[in-house]
């Protein structure tokens, strides 16, 4: 097994509750879309496309979708209505990103994790649940609080490392990021630490305040392990729909962002976001949070997801 290699069945079913208000609006529209049709026709796709932006996969996205199936449509000349889950399936895992981080690479040590997001979308808490799954599957972690800026971000994270069983590497609210950041990599190296997850402030204050404070804290971090951080994970809040897609261009424009968090999918009927937005930036989704206790953020599985959106059958 990889150092990232968890996914399991428990968590394909917790994805699939997870999703549940997502999968009962998605299909409460998708019925809407082809109610008393036999056959895909423009009236139905038409119908189709409505639904998916209302379902906030994104119009981009969403005209993509449409135009694959239009392509099959005319391709197989015939296409009934029965047909058009599973077309629907297929188009959707095609445009979801997942992968293995460490895939094809040696595993440095220790594996350095900056995490970013605005304030509110659960980055601190998401943190914490990936230290706490880490742990558990016998990693050695360590959590840097250079959220320095919110009140009560290094208090918030130092209680998740309490609750995970993890060490914490702070100086204190209104310390220098960049060197809580360099405090705790260097730590990490010390101890000998397999990952080490690093918050970083969540205020979108000014695009170029943001890449600066940012592209310092890289700097700083490649000191003590040259290309670090192996890993830029951003979070987003998926229960705000087209927000997080706002979101992810501001920072993608920050900072080089290599992995997505989408979280609160439980709690929301906007589960299609996770889509859009994966198609649009091109960047693979790391894990996705289905529920509030510690080991509801789950690792992102493609088929799962379209799964638990269409339901098993």
């Amino acid at each position: 097994m990889g150092l990232f290699d968890f996914f399991s069945k428990s968590d394909s079913g917790a994805i699939e509750e997870g999703l549940k208000k997502t999968r009962e609006s998605f299909f409460s529209r998708l019925g809407k879309a082809i109610a008393g049709k036999s056959t895909v026709d423009e009236e139905v796709l038409d119908n189709l496309e409505e639904m998916l932006v209302s379902s906030d996969v994104g119009i981009g996205t969403t005209l993509k979708i449409i135009d694959r199936i239009n392509q099959r449509v005319a391709r197989d000349k015939y296409l009934n209505t029965e047909e058009l889950d599973r077309i629907l399936k297929e188009e959707i895992a095609g445009l979801l990103r997942e992968s293995d981080p460490a895939a094809g690479q040696n595993i440095p040590a220790p594996y350095v994790i900056m995490v970013v997001g605005v304030n509110g979308a659960g980055k601190t808490t998401t943190i914490g649940k990936l230290a706490a799954r880490f742990s558990k599957e016998g990693k050695k972690v360590l959590l840097g609080a250079a959220d320095t800026f919110r009140a009560a971000a290094v208090e918030q994270l130092k209680t998740w490392g309490q609750r995970s069983g993890v060490p914490v590497v702070d100086r204190g609210q209104d310390a220098d990021p960049a060197a809580v950041a360099f405090d705790a990599v260097q730590e990490g190296v010390r101890q000998g630490a397999d990952i080490v997850i690093v918050d970083t402030a969540g205020r979108l204050h000014t695009k170029t305040n943001l890449m600066q404070e940012l592209t310092r804290i890289k700097k700083v971090m490649q000191k003590v392990v040259p290309g670090a951080p192996h890993e830029v994970l951003l979070v987003l809040d998926g229960s705000t729909g087209q927000n997080a897609v706002i979101q992810a261009r501001e920072f993608t424009k920050a900072t080089e962002v290599t992995a997505l968090a989408i979280t609160k999918l439980d709690g929301t009927a906007r589960g299609g976001v996770v889509i859009g937005i994966s198609d649009e930036f091109n960047i693979p989704v790391r894990y996705i949070g289905v529920g509030e206790k510690i080991d509801d953020l789950k690792p992102f599985n493609k088929e799962a997801f379209v799964e638990s959106l269409f339901g098993k059958k």
